[in-house]
């Protein structure tokens, strides 16, 4: 028997303006991860295809900013707008799977996450090895940035998530490693499942 929520349409669209970027982000949790992604920052357009890919999230973003002065700003305001858009898509949550864990390698590098859609921010992220955040990857995306958009989605998105690297030497899969792996918990968590009667807590809301 099919869960009723399941054949709610699960979409939203962000628009962000700022004196630093500009962002237009669509998306659809129930897709079949179709994406179409131009951040102006290459490196981030492969880890976010990523996400979509692993999370079957259909993802469609435009963004512009000042990468001429850093990546940063433009980075961070794509990882803001997808986690509001993750919260709108999201609605009541009813029928949610709400939780989702997941263990992903590339070659040597290996990354476990979990995500539960609680409505509560929180994230902790640790394992990264010593220097990493310092690592200019494509010659452009600092691993710095890794953390910072976890930390820029799950806030807006109102999720607590878990990343820990569990081991790995090249920064690029371990970048790589880190959002398939979110993505992997994320879908999980983000499912319907038909035995979910209502909204997945004791205490009647997320």
């Amino acid at each position: 028997m099919s869960n009723p929520s399941a054949s709610s349409t699960r979409t939203a669209r962000v628009q962000r303006e700022t004196s630093e970027s500009s962002i237009d982000l669509s998306l659809d949790l129930d897709g079949t991860g179709v994406s179409d992604i131009q951040t102006s920052v290459p490196f981030y357009d492969h880890l976010l295809t990523a996400f979509a890919k692993h999370s079957l999230t259909d993802l469609t973003i435009r963004a512009s900013g000042d990468v001429e002065i850093d990546v940063h700003h433009t980075v961070e305001d794509t990882g803001i707008a997808l986690g509001q858009a993750i919260k709108q898509a999201l609605g009541d949550k009813r029928g949610i799977s709400r939780y989702g864990d997941a263990v992903v390698p590339l070659d040597e590098a290996l990354v476990q996450a979990v995500v539960d859609i609680s409505g509560r921010p929180y994230l902790v992220h640790r394992g990264e090895p010593i220097g990493f955040e310092y690592h200019l990857i494509g010659g452009h995306f600092t691993g710095s940035m890794v953390r910072h958009v976890f930390e820029a989605v799950t806030f807006n998105a109102a999720l607590t998530v878990h990343v820990n690297v569990l081991g790995g030497r090249d920064p690029h899969h371990i970048a790589e490693a880190e959002f398939k792996a979110f993505a992997r918990a994320f879908r999980q968590a983000k499912d319907h499942d038909a035995r979910v009667s209502g909204i997945p807590s004791t205490k009647g809301a997320l």
